[in-house]
């Protein structure tokens, strides 16, 4: 798959997701088998570009090619202006957030809110790609609610506007992530566009993967949630669709050598008392499923210090290999 001059490794794309897609669980997506990842939201209001969050959100320092970066909105002028600022600090790829369905963002006409106004829309698509010399992307539901579902129409308004690709979540923004994803509106999109399309939503495992990618006929899919504890599901999805074959999973041992390796680099970027309580949430993902787990995270989550956060998850990891290693004895 192509994104302007970019070719992917693959078709599978870790999708934005506020709090989670830094550039420590990029890179570690990227080791994992994504072909590409998109930053965090980066809001388009330039009194927020000096603030300490905003810049590490928009921080690709070590990250392999290509670099996309999602910025959000409801102001074309200001976002053709984030658009070239985030260009001007690194980003090879500009992916425009008309998806989120967060009250907070919805509530101020950004996001998924966008999808109300198809002039609005064209307006923003048109500003940033006129903005930047890079190529840009656009992420979108397949409406405001089920009674509106628009996505063919904001699909034409991007393909006129000089968008370089398209990803679609399989729900409406009324829906949120209640419910199943459907995949018929994307399949239409597909049918109709020239645009390179990106599946999204419910995407759990490999052969959801290749039924999604065969029952619409986009180019790619993009997973989100799944890959939250789970970052090695990209290559497992990528094993499957090669081969035809389900890949072992990790053992224990290598889900905590993972594990590990992403908290040092959380430690790293964020310093101990912001590192600490980001690692919380993965510790409790990768945690997830595994006997004793809640308790675990129970305990791990009230510790304040690296020393005792890693102290705490070498141990239940440890215990976790000797109760396995016992088993197969």
């Amino acid at each position: 798959m192509r994104i302007g001059k970019y070719t992917l490794k693959n078709n599978l794309v870790l999708a934005p997701m506020a709090g989670v897609t830094d550039r420590p669980f990029r890179q570690l997506c990227k080791k994992l088998g994504a072909g590409m990842t998109v930053s965090e939201m980066v809001s388009s209001n330039s009194l927020l570009w000096g603030s300490e969050k905003t810049r590490r959100r928009a921080n690709h320092e070590g990250e392999t090619e290509p670099r996309s970066v999602q910025i959000a909105g409801a102001e074309a002028k200001m976002m053709a202006e984030a658009a070239r600022h985030n260009e001007g600090n690194g980003a090879q790829i500009i992916d425009i957030n008309m998806g989120c369905p967060a009250k907070k963002v919805c509530h101020v006409m950004a996001g998924s809110a966008l999808l109300q106004n198809e002039t609005l829309v064209g307006e923003i698509l048109e500003a940033v790609v006129k903005a930047v010399d890079i190529p840009v992307t656009l992420k979108i539901r397949t409406g405001w609610d089920k009674e509106n579902r628009n996505a063919l129409n904001i699909a034409r308004i991007a393909e006129e506007s000089g968008i370089q690709a398209l990803a679609i979540h399989g729900r409406t923004r009324a829906c949120h992530y209640k419910g199943e994803a459907e995949y018929d509106t994307i399949r239409e999109i597909k049918a109709m566009s020239r645009l390179p399309i990106i599946a999204n939503g419910d995407i759990t495992t490999p052969e959801k993967a290749r039924h999604v990618l065969q029952y619409t006929g986009a180019d790619a899919i993009m997973i989100g949630r799944a890959a939250q504890g789970r970052p090695w599901i990209f290559r497992e999805i990528e094993h499957y669709l090669n081969t035809g074959e389900k890949m072992p999973g990790p053992s224990v041992q290598e889900i905590r050598a993972i594990m590990l390796d992403h908290l040092d680099n959380l430690y790293s970027f964020y310093g101990e008392f912001t590192g600490v309580r980001v690692a919380r949430k993965h510790i409790s993902w990768y945690s997830k499923g595994q006997p004793n787990g809640a308790s675990f995270r129970n305990t791990v989550n009230r510790v304040e210090t690296i020393k005792q956060q890693l102290a705490m998850t070498h141990e239940f990891f440890a215990q976790l290999a000797q109760k396995k290693e016992g088993l197969a004895a």
